[in-house]
């Protein structure tokens, strides 16, 4: 990867944020061997610290995409796309505190996630209103941040973009998609020196608190240049990855974002919708040759993220096993860096995630979040991919339109079927002969001595085994439900004798969904054949806790997926 060279000495101090402007960074990779992306989009702060350290880390994510930690135009929780225009750089935002952030990075960090901000810096809000942090502002006047003069204001030449979605003539002008307001949006004036700093004293400031990359939102409304520019002041070797969408014909394209960043693959999901509802034996020559692709060590790829999911351009969890098994087939591909991505459950794509009072209340999953990331068999696959990373694609196989099988070179191989039945056949593995644990579905599969196996693959389903897979696997998930009533806002949790339920501390406690009231669930990865003790909690509103009468209970893992069904006592 080409690198931004800029060499700036200054300190300044703006509207609040210190800035150190040094030798531009090394452009920095995704993290080792571990590279998958988990996006945990509009999660607060605490949900991800615990979400990191109960699953991401044990699970081999090595990063986690979270939301815009900026302070932002406020809607009171009843959207989603409030954050998506900042007020302000201090952190206090619907997710958390600046305390809680920080603390969030730190557990994360300590369980080997690393964490990548989503970064708003293309533009202010598109109205004057008040912010989550209790500022008040107007479109072009952010006291103590930003003025008039620091926006671009040229809706005479951008004919009319107020009121277009993109601004002007976004086919063949560069400087109207990127010097014209997005939706309104008040676009700044990153060509300038004071606004350059400033956003870079923002993302240094993050930087400081531990965050170790950026998604960069609305890159390709920002040009090169200036971007680049703020990049080459920013402290340490962040991971950038940048949104530009590709467009046929446009005068903006990804490609001209890959010298300083790498980009998000939005081909990528386009795709593969087409295949998974067409035919997967297409999929053979998937990558850079397909148009609009970039390279797939400048791509950050993904099935689906939050705009996507809204439009019909893309499969979202809306299209249930198609969308599980394309997760499956990313995660097993040679094509880029893989995001898998969970938002929350939504019938208005205005709306916004679960909140109280206006901020975001916990992700409980099966409550109003979507946790595909927690899904055994992405879990799974997430090992695999850590296992084949590096490896080509090899015994390539596609009895019918709706089932491929290949190998990563003598790493790993799977076989999927986007089929309506289950298939059944024989296939070349290509990795050694040895029973092997089936990574997607629990159960082994058996390679005879000329590195065949014959498997049968459920409807919608896959099956994959990796080298040294051959014993059990060191991760299971176990789902607990229990039937217990309460009182309104008295909800159960899950403690434990284990790191994973969190050594008995009520304060950080797993909770439970109460989506089946008075069932309460959860799903937790926990170590593989394991003994543990555990009890259920109940916490009402002032944070009083009461514990189950009697003894400990008592559970023991396996090496697959189990559940525990049980009554409050």
């Amino acid at each position: 990867m080409r690198r931004y060279k800029a060499a700036i000495a200054a300190l300044l101090t703006i509207g609040g944020i210190t800035a150190t402007f040094l030798t531009a960074p090394a452009q920095a990779a995704p993290p080792g061997g571990n590279d998958v992306i988990a996006n945990l989009w509009s999660w607060n702060w605490n949900s991800v610290a615990r979400e990191c350290t109960g699953h991401l880390g044990p699970a081999g994510y090595g990063g986690v995409q979270v939301s815009p930690p900026q302070d932002s135009l406020t809607r009171g929780g009843a959207v989603w796309w409030d954050v998506y225009q900042p007020a302000g750089y201090t952190l206090t935002s619907k997710f958390g505190t600046e305390n809680q952030f920080a603390s969030m990075v730190r557990a994360c960090h300590a369980a080997g996630v690393k964490v990548y901000a989503d970064a708003v810096i293309n533009h202010m809000t598109g109205q004057g209103s008040t912010s989550y942090g209790g500022r008040t502002f107007t479109k072009y006047n952010y006291p103590g941040l930003y003025s008039p003069a620091d926006f671009h204001y040229h809706a005479e030449d951008c004919g009319n973009s107020d009121n277009l979605i993109h601004g002007g003539d976004y086919t063949g002008s560069a400087r109207n998609v990127q010097n014209c307001e997005l939706v309104g949006l008040a676009d700044l004036e990153t060509e300038e020196e004071y606004v350059r700093a400033t956003i870079a004293g923002y993302l240094n400031k993050l930087i400081a608190l531990g965050v170790d990359g950026f998604r960069i939102d609305a890159a390709k409304h920002t040009a090169p240049g200036d971007l680049g520019n703020i990049y080459g002041r920013l402290n340490g070797s962040p991971y950038i990855y940048q949104e530009v969408i590709y467009g046929g014909g446009e005068a903006v394209q990804p490609g001209q974002y890959t010298g300083i960043g790498d980009v998000l693959e939005f081909q990528y999901g386009r795709y593969l919708r087409e295949k998974f509802y067409g035919a997967i034996s297409d999929l053979r020559t998937f990558g850079s040759s397909w148009g609009g692709m970039q390279p797939a060590g400048q791509s950050v790829t993904f099935v689906a993220n939050h705009d996507t999911e809204r439009g019909t351009s893309a499969l979202s969890y809306k299209d249930g096993a198609t969308y599980r098994l394309a997760n499956i087939f990313q995660l097993a591909w040679n094509h880029g860096t893989p995001q898998v991505y969970d938002g929350f459950t939504w019938n208005d794509s205005e709306a916004g995630p679960p909140h109280a009072n206006g901020f975001v209340t916990d992700a409980v999953c099966g409550g109003g979040w979507e946790c595909l990331h927690r899904d055994p068999a992405i879990t799974g696959m997430v090992g695999f991919h850590n296992a084949v990373k590096g490896t080509q694609v090899a015994n390539w196989s596609a009895p019918n339109s709706n089932v491929i099988a290949f190998s990563r070179g003598d790493k790993g191989w799977i076989v999927i079927n986007n089929g309506g039945g289950s298939y059944a056949g024989t296939f070349a593995t290509g990795l050694p002969a040895g029973t092997y644990a089936n990574l997607t579905g629990g159960g082994s599969v058996t390679v005879g001595s000329g590195g065949q196996a014959t498997v049968t693959v459920p409807a919608k389903g896959a099956v994959a085994i990796r080298a040294g897979g051959t014993t059990a696997p060191s991760q299971v998930a176990v789902t607990f439900n229990v039937t217990a009533t309460t009182t309104w806002g008295t909800n159960v949790y899950l403690a434990g004798s284990i790191d994973a339920l969190k050594g008995w501390d009520p304060a950080n406690a797993v909770p439970l969904s109460a989506a089946a009231y008075p069932v309460w669930s959860t799903t937790v990865t926990l170590p593989a054949s394991t003994s543990f003790e555990y009890k259920f909690i109940k916490k009402d509103g002032s944070g009083n806790v009461t514990w189950e009468s009697g003894a400990n209970r008592t559970h023991t893992t396996g090496t697959s997926a189990s559940s525990v069904n049980a009554i409050w006592k």
